[in-house]
């Protein structure tokens, strides 16, 4: 999502609301729920679940693990919620060519550090990189190649559904300062490996 003023370019960046997010959130919960249920049902000698008989597992060593697996979970799940609740790592992408600066923003976790914001001229910025891992947890991530050698990742890990998609937003953002764009080669190899499936 973005919006252009002249000279003005602003790109959103989603952050921790993502639809994988809160997906993982609501499964850890609900297991986490489902060993400590478990547990204490194995300690308590009474069916807690409709569906499960505790007299099947002993509370030593068993249900002590459920318990600690139970909890375990439940502390990652709330850990998910808080960084929904916050959206932590949404912001946006600022390009302004009449000043010459790019500028970044983004959200982080309370305290001192809450407000990201990074600034840089745009005559600094090297090249475009894209990054392609496909498999079960596929990433497609743009990096923005500083001078210093130094990456800035500019979006989040789901931003881009297809191969295309990531093309053209790399293409988009190196036009405006001239620069090249990185991994075309080994994204391109990926195309064809896809079509070859």
């Amino acid at each position: 999502m973005h919006s252009k003023v002249d000279s003005l370019k602003l790109d959103f960046v989603i952050g921790s609301r993502r639809f994988s997010n809160y997906c993982w959130a609501i499964l850890l919960l609900l297991g986490a729920l489902g060993f400590f249920s478990v547990g204490s049902s194995s300690y308590l000698k009474t069916n807690l679940l409709p569906f499960f008989s505790a007299d099947e597992i002993l509370f030593i060593p068993q249900g002590i693990v459920m318990c600690f697996y139970g909890i375990a979970g439940s502390f990652i799940s709330f850990y998910l919620w808080f960084t929904i609740f916050l959206n932590v790592g949404s912001g946006y992408n600022e390009f302004d060519k009449q000043k010459g600066l790019f500028y970044i923003f983004r959200w982080g976790f309370p305290g001192q550090n809450r407000r990201v914001s990074i600034q840089f001229p745009i005559r600094d910025i090297q090249a475009i990189r894209m990054e392609v891992q496909e498999g079960f947890l596929s990433r497609r991530i743009l990096y923005m190649r500083m001078k210093s050698q130094q990456s800035i990742p500019l979006g989040g890990i789901e931003e881009y559904l297809t191969l295309k998609e990531m093309e053209d937003k790399a293409a988009e953002l190196a036009r405006s300062p001239k620069v090249p764009i990185e991994g075309i080669q080994r994204l391109f190899l990926t195309f064809l490996s896809e079509k070859n499936l």
